[in-house]
């Protein structure tokens, strides 16, 4: 399908008008791609040396070239200039890698138990978003004693490992043991092999016409201390083509349990021309609030923000807060059928890929719009928008909302007006320039009065000694 360029909203602006004083420079290494149509349509000009205001980069090129250090006076990494940006923080593995997401939100909930009131500021229950997980083969023995005692079923997949590649189903112990000892020999051998996370299968999904979906959410972090989050209003929900079964003849059928849309395209009875397997994040609150009511599915919203804020809370103390970083993460979440959200992952770099123009389009707006979140133009003059396009404000050190949200405890899911957005930030941003400008001349008239008091009382002074 031939897709439009687009061409960006650029607001407030990125051209030779800028703050800046030119036209913003970036490098990237993601050309042929929708971040590099983006890039170009807001009217900056692509670098190939050093000189770039803005890097757009994959989390290779962030682990080389920005590995811990990036300031201009400290002894390690790529030494940036101070208005310098780059899209990803050094270590976001912290929260992108499977199983260190784990590992510090079961910190997060023992620190919050043990100190109620202390860093973490919330109910040990509020880190409790993700299912019951394990890193194998290190915890292989406690999980293997949960599943003797519980049952149920596992998703297996390994930790660094996208798309669902790698992504097994265990529902017998004998499956992990024998995969466990499979491990051992190879270790013994001197084989190679990546670590997995073992989670507990949600087995009573919430389901669409008998399918099962999860949620592509996006949010955006600008800074960990102080936490600076924004919230986007699209995203998508991705459906499997075959209906939801727990048989044991499914067990092993990926078009039944795995909801990548990657895995989703292969099967041999999925028409392209019929369907994506894709419903806006908007449809798909119209469709629960017009099921259950809109209090119910307010709150289930409500939930998967929450869930969004407190992850970046966990991982805030170990995320270095790079002040030329910034990153837009990927959330993937499931409902339950009693209507509670909860985290699957969370990617570093989502895709950016479309099979249609409506994906192609949400996808451009995103990108343009945490760019001009980034602003590094300098047109909001040091201050923080509740708004800008399709992302809202939701933590600025603290949780906050805009009077936009009115009754509503979250804006996931409404109606993203987002040119109508960046005109209302337009007039914002040229009313912060003309309020610094007032001050500005106010600040001169003072100075200038205070030194035509001082000259006065001089000359008075020397009159009346002579």
């Amino acid at each position: 399908m031939q897709k439009r360029d687009g061409s960006s909203s650029r607001a407030p602006g990125g051209g030779a008008g800028a703050p800046l004083g030119r036209v913003v420079r970036f490098g990237t290494t993601q050309r042929h791609s929708i971040p590099y149509k983006v890039l170009r349509a807001r009217g900056w000009r692509e670098v190939e040396d050093d000189s770039w205001d803005v890097f757009y980069a994959d989390v290779g090129w962030i682990h080389e070239n920005v590995p811990y250090a990036s300031s201009a006076t400290s002894g390690g990494g790529a030494r940036l200039l101070d208005h310098q940006r780059v899209n990803h923080f050094p270590n976001h593995v912290e929260l992108t890698r499977k199983d260190l997401m784990a590992k510090n939100l079961k910190r997060a909930v023992k620190a919050a138990a043990k100190d109620p009131g202390g860093r973490f500021g919330a109910d040990p229950s509020a880190f409790d978003v993700v299912p019951t997980t394990y890193i194998l083969p290190n915890e292989g023995a406690m999980m293997l004693r949960e599943f003797r005692e519980r049952g149920g079923m596992w998703i297996m997949k390994p930790i660094g490992r996208a798309q669902g590649k790698g992504i097994w189903i265990a529902s017998r112990p004998s499956q992990i043991e024998s995969w466990l000892k499979e491990r051992g020999t190879g270790k013994a051998e001197n084989c190679c092999y990546e670590n997995y996370v073992a989670q507990r299968y949600l087995d009573d999904p919430y389901l669409v016409g008998g399918k099962k979906f999860d949620m592509r959410i996006y949010a955006v972090c600008l800074s960990y201390n102080p936490l600076r989050v924004y919230l986007y209003r699209e995203g998508f929900a991705r459906f499997t083509n075959a209906r939801y079964s727990v048989s044991k003849h499914d067990i092993d059928n990926p078009y039944v349990h795995l909801t990548n849309h990657a895995i989703q395209k292969k099967d041999e009875s999925y028409d392209a021309s019929t369907t994506d397997l894709k419903w806006s994040i908007a449809e798909l609150k119209r469709f629960m609030a017009t099921k259950h009511g809109a209090d119910p599915v307010d709150e289930c919203f409500a939930g998967i923000q929450a869930i969004i804020l407190n992850s970046l809370r966990a991982v805030a103390n170990v995320i270095i807060n790079d002040k030329h970083c910034f990153e837009m993460y990927g959330y993937d979440v499931m409902i339950d059928a009693d209507l509670r959200p909860w985290l699957i992952e969370v990617n570093a770099s989502p895709s950016m890929s479309s099979d249609t123009q409506t994906d192609h389009d949400l996808k451009f707006g995103l990108l343009d719009d945490m760019l001009t979140c980034v602003d590094v133009e300098g047109h909001f003059g040091g201050k923080t928008p509740k708004r800008v396009g399709g992302f809202d404000l939701i933590c600025d050190g603290n949780e906050c909302r805009s009077e936009e949200f009115a009754a509503l405890p979250t804006m996931l899911g409404t109606n993203n007006d987002r040119v109508e957005s960046l005109k209302e930030l337009r007039k914002w941003c040229q009313q912060q320039k003309a309020q610094a400008a007032a001050a500005a001349q106010t600040a001169v008239a003072a100075t200038k009065e205070a030194g035509g008091r001082e000259a006065g009382g001089a000359q008075t002074a020397h009159t009346g000694g002579g």
